[in-house]
């Protein structure tokens, strides 16, 4: 009995099947032939239609059809052009394929999508391609850095680092932008996080684009911010609040393990475990804590006045931070909360009040359109499960190519 038959487009513009056939290894072979018949003339750009030659059969792999491999082949026309000295022959070019790949361009773009969030390895394994094939095909079809032309607006840059090798001070600089959109986009991998080196990145900004340029998001190293006072002087540097924030928390803890140690020592072991897990109950905001989370936090406040007090402060610089609307309010009342430090006489905060000072103007800055580095911090993340995936990158182009692709490959290969 005969197998059902269907019929499949190939989608491929200009050309016409000449014959299928079916491999002893199950894959697909489809002989095509273009159907154009002119080229242009490669030196002197004149239209061509007469033929000279065929040349030798190409095979490249096309999408694979229910499963199967398929590979298509065609034998490429040559054309003779009668103006130029010699009549030199020029190839055919053809939209769906170019001339020194093994694969039509829409399976480069089929390999590409697979790509998307997962490993070299794992798409060689699966579509049965070297791991070689698999990363010419990123080198073909991918910059190993930015294209400042699919630019025309960058708005808020973000600037941060993650470790290549952890414990090794081996950083790498991540710069990124909050386009208008909204859409994040990675603009460049910097193989260390000096000044020179990202002043030098942000002078490559063509002109156009950098006059574009908002805000500078970073954390408080100075280098960053630096760096963009010298080439971005129009755009405003913000630090990010998320960092303040680690700060300013970090010093309320310290009164919570100074006190904590002292009730360990004075109270009986029986009420001193009534505290436990205060550790984490202090950490968590007001308007995250449950009811029985509330009564620990009661319990260790009724024993220590002071640490009551760091905790309130601590919420209402938080408050300050998520509510304060233009610069002017957030200055009043940043000023009006250090004055309750001041008076609670608590030392713990007096190392962030002088990193506020210090960078009173970048901190401020957060206040005008509360723009802060979230996106950065979200991004490094997903550059870290990148890392996990591919078990370390050490190639800064391949890992651009990469983090690219997982951004903008379903965007533009889907």
């Amino acid at each position: 009995m005969s197998q059902p038959q269907i019929s499949i487009p190939l989608d491929i513009e200009d050309v016409k099947v000449l014959a299928v056939d079916i491999s002893q290894r199950e894959a697909i072979h489809i002989k095509v032939e273009s159907s154009l018949n002119y080229a242009y003339c490669q030196h002197c750009g004149r239209k061509l239609t007469k033929v000279h030659e065929y040349g030798d059969w190409v095979k490249v792999r096309h999408l694979p059809i229910l499963g199967r491999a398929v590979l298509l082949f065609y034998r490429p026309k040559r054309y003779e052009c009668p103006d130029c000295e010699g009549h030199p022959t020029t190839t055919q070019q053809l939209v769906w394929h170019d001339a020194n790949s093994p694969h039509t361009k829409a399976y480069e773009e089929h390999v590409l999508r697979m790509l998307v969030n997962s490993t070299v390895q794992d798409v060689s394994t699966k579509e049965r391609l070297s791991y070689e094939s698999v990363w010419g095909i990123v080198e073909r079809r991918l910059a190993s850095q930015v294209v400042w032309s699919d630019y025309h607006w960058l708005g808020t840059l973000g600037v941060d680092e993650i470790a290549r090798h952890k414990g090794h001070q081996d950083f790498v600089c991540i710069v990124s932008a909050r386009l208008p959109d909204g859409h994040v986009s990675i603009l460049a991998m910097l193989p260390n996080r000096k000044k020179e080196t990202l002043l030098a990145f942000f002078e490559s900004i063509p002109p156009q684009l950098r006059a574009t340029i908002e805000n500078v998001c970073s954390d408080l190293y100075e280098g960053y911010l630096q760096a963009a006072q010298s080439a971005l002087p129009r755009a405003r540097r913000v630090i990010d609040r998320f960092h303040i924030a680690k700060l300013y928390r970090a010093a309320a803890d310290k009164v919570r393990k100074a006190e904590l140690r002292r009730l360990k020592q004075t109270l009986p072991a029986q009420q001193y475990q009534t505290l436990k897990g205060s550790l984490w109950v202090f950490r968590k905001t007001t308007d995250a804590l449950n009811e029985e989370e509330r009564q620990v936090l009661d319990r260790l406040f009724a024993l220590s006045s002071k640490l009551k007090t760091a905790y309130t402060l601590r919420e209402e610089l938080t408050t300050i931070f998520e509510t304060a609307l233009g610069k002017n309010s957030a200055k009043r009342q940043l000023r009006q909360w250090e004055a309750k430090v001041q008076a609670a006489g608590l030392a713990c905060f007096d190392s962030f009040r002088k990193t506020l000072h210090r960078f009173w103007n970048e901190i401020i800055n957060y206040f005008i359109d509360l723009k802060s580095s979230g996106f950065v911090e979200g991004l490094n993340n997903k550059i870290k499960v990148l890392k996990r995936r591919c078990y370390g990158l050490f190639n800064l182009d391949h890992f651009f190519q990469l983090i690219w692709l997982d951004l903008e490959g379903y965007r533009l290969f889907s």
